[in-house]
């Protein structure tokens, strides 16, 4: 039996935690969304991407945590109500390379839901949350094109 390996039967990011998000659904009260982040701050959970919609009911505010399962715990009990999906954490070097990621999308007949981006940048440069139909295939038409897909492991670093 030969010692190499050709890695065909590994996983495409071994180890690798996809990005989380948190939608919260917010009552409309002035000062919740700043209790909100006094709650994260008091448990030492931080923000890595943030984006507040105003509807005519409630708020909706999509949060990306350092740590997912803690933010869930937090929310699970304080009675906020929130759903959980994952995303795509995308590199950009500028305004021009967006298109890059749009075209390659576009290309693999990706429908985009929302785009917003990440206050923190582990590699100095932008990175948009991207949510999407088919994120397998978002992911391998994103890298096949050069675009830098980041994982939860590159935030925390």
């Amino acid at each position: 039996m030969s010692d190499e390996f050709d890695g065909s039967l590994t996983l495409k990011s071994p180890g690798l935690d996809l990005i989380r998000q948190f939608v919260i659904y917010a009552e409309h009260k002035v000062g919740w969304l700043n209790d909100l982040i006094s709650m994260l701050k008091e448990v030492d959970i931080h923000i890595l991407a943030i984006s507040v919609l105003d509807t005519t009911d409630s708020a909706v505010i999509r949060l990306i945590p350092n740590y997912p399962k803690d933010l869930a715990r937090l929310l699970k009990s304080q009675s906020i109500a929130f759903t959980e999906r994952n995303v795509l954490a995308v590199e950009v070097s500028n305004e021009d390379s967006i298109q890059q990621v749009t075209q390659s999308l576009l290309g693999a007949e990706i429908n985009i839901h929302y785009v917003y981006s990440f206050l923190h940048q582990p590699n100095g440069r932008p990175v948009l949350a991207i949510a999407m139909e088919d994120q397998d295939t978002a992911e391998e038409a994103l890298r096949s094109h050069n675009i830098n897909v980041l994982s939860h492991d590159d935030f925390l670093r």
